[in-house]
């Protein structure tokens, strides 16, 4: 495209000259191809912008090819979506920024097959009368974990103010002072329970509450006891916190309900893959009266909250106003309910769910794949980047495993040659800016210097490679 500052071209951009009109450039062969892509009042009204523009500029007045072609670039941009894939080469598998879990194939088809049509949402098709959303998931999330009953939220942080609301708005929840955390986007716990009504019973101090501490807090006014699972952060060295059978004893001698905040909450015991141990729902419900976890986390499905546990408390929590304002939508449910229904094949389960299969990956198989790909990418990035293989480290995610750490695999791209081959400075910030500008963007992470894209959770190495090739038009 030819620069405004350039010398004039025709008698249109000479001193004086006025813009082509709207309807002469609506007129124009090329306008053709743009009417039949983006539509007649959408290109009308990005004409009148960019004429707009010309006169308020007062650099002289192009062309009419150079307009209508400005013109499409700037209709293209409108029409790309701003939700796009990416390939997460960060290190981080569940990446909150990122998505988080990857749908399973049977979770996208079940979407598919209830997102363009009805269905029997709330209808019971054995009854034909109304039915109640939440049974086509409860069954299922009863049967893997042991709870009497689960409703389904947005998402887990949804389901802790829903509980804390329903079970003890205007009460006391007596929680451990080394568990009022905050986790992504400032959610603190003491500021939902002040939110859902709530008064907070502090017990204990950062690192050491003792079973005796919540025995001498709780009274008439308890209405829940709540423990919060570590899931973004650790607390080392000279610490305490009672056992949660000691601790589920003692609440139900005195008639008070103990919930559970489990984060990531995993349906499986992830010690069983190889994976550093999480607590698992089942497990947590032994002791716990309910149990509240996420959908998009461990579990490996789309984003909601599960709260999980005794019925008539349920009960309680699904006659709250609340549950109607963060109920998900069918796609939600499609999607949760295919992907519990892969737990039933545990055998298969690791080869079947995503979230596990990247989790589980041999660092041996992560390292040939970076050997494979090494010349492949130096080879796209030639001249720009040079390309090595490195050993590294990955790591779960999004609150799970905080501390943990899984050994991976990684291209090292560091300045070419020609630039000095010096690491740090701006460079890496410029590659990762070109890397996102890829019709895929490549997303990796900036350390020592240099930019490190980890391949734990590349799967499409032929779609990587296709991306990058868009760097030489």
């Amino acid at each position: 495209m030819a620069s405004r500052a350039s010398a004039p071209r025709p008698r249109e951009q000479a001193q004086g000259a006025r813009p082509p009109s709207v309807e002469r450039l609506l007129g124009d062969e090329a306008s053709v191809a743009l009417v039949e892509r983006f539509g007649r009042t959408a290109l009308r009204d990005a004409i009148r912008d960019d004429l707009a523009a010309i006169r308020a500029g007062g650099d002289g007045v192009p062309e009419a090819a150079e307009i209508l072609a400005r013109v499409g670039h700037a209709l293209a941009r409108q029409a790309s979506p701003s939700l796009r894939p990416v390939f997460n080469l960060t290190g981080t598998v569940l990446h909150t920024n990122l998505g988080r879990a990857l749908l399973p194939p049977e979770a996208a088809a079940a979407v598919s097959a209830v997102m363009t049509g009805a269905s029997n949402l709330e209808f019971d098709l054995a009854t034909g009368e109304r039915g109640e959303r939440d049974d086509h998931v409860e069954a299922l999330i009863c049967r893997l974990t042991g709870a009497e009953a689960a409703i389904v939220v947005n998402n887990n942080a949804a389901a802790v103010f829903l509980v804390l609301n329903a079970l003890a708005m205007r009460k006391e929840v007596v929680v451990s002072r080394g568990e009022l955390v905050e986790i992504g986007g400032s959610f603190r716990v003491p500021d939902v329970m002040a939110r859902a009504g709530c008064r907070l019973r502090e017990v204990g101090t950062t690192n050491r509450t003792h079973l005796r501490d919540f025995d001498e807090a709780l009274g008439p006014r308890t209405g829940l006891v709540m423990r919060v699972h570590p899931s973004n952060y650790e607390i080392r060295g000279f610490t305490a916190q009672p056992r949660e059978e000691a601790l589920g004893a003692l609440c139900r001698e005195r008639g008070v309900p103990l919930a559970l905040d489990l984060g990531s909450g995993s349906l499986i015991d992830l010690a069983a893959h190889g994976l550093p141990p999480e607590p698992t729902v089942r497990a947590a419900l032994a002791h716990a009266d309910l149990v509240t976890f996420s959908g998009d986390k461990l579990l490996g499905g789309v984003q909601c909250g599960i709260v999980a546990g005794r019925a008539d408390l349920l009960r309680k929590v699904r006659k709250s106003p609340l549950k109607r304002a963060l109920r998900v939508d069918k796609m939600t449910y499609a999607a949760l309910e295919a992907t519990l229904r892969l737990y039933l094949h545990p055998e298969r389960l690791a080869e079947r769910l995503p979230t596990l299969r990247l989790l589980t990956r041999p660092a041996e198989a992560i390292d040939a794949q970076a050997r494979r790909l090494a010349r492949e990418v130096a080879r796209r990035l030639a001249g720009r980047a040079e390309v090595a293989v490195a050993a590294c480290s990955s790591q779960i995610g999004s609150g799970a495993l905080p501390v943990e750490t899984l050994p991976s695999a990684c291209l090292v791209l560091t300045p070419p040659a020609g630039e000095g081959g010096r690491r740090g400075g701006a460079w890496p910030k410029r590659m990762a800016a070109l890397l996102r500008d890829l019709p895929v963007p490549v997303i990796g992470r900036i350390a020592d210097g240099a930019l490190h894209l980890d391949l734990r959770t590349l799967e499409d190495e032929p779609g990587l490679l296709a991306s990058l090739d868009a760097l030489a038009a």
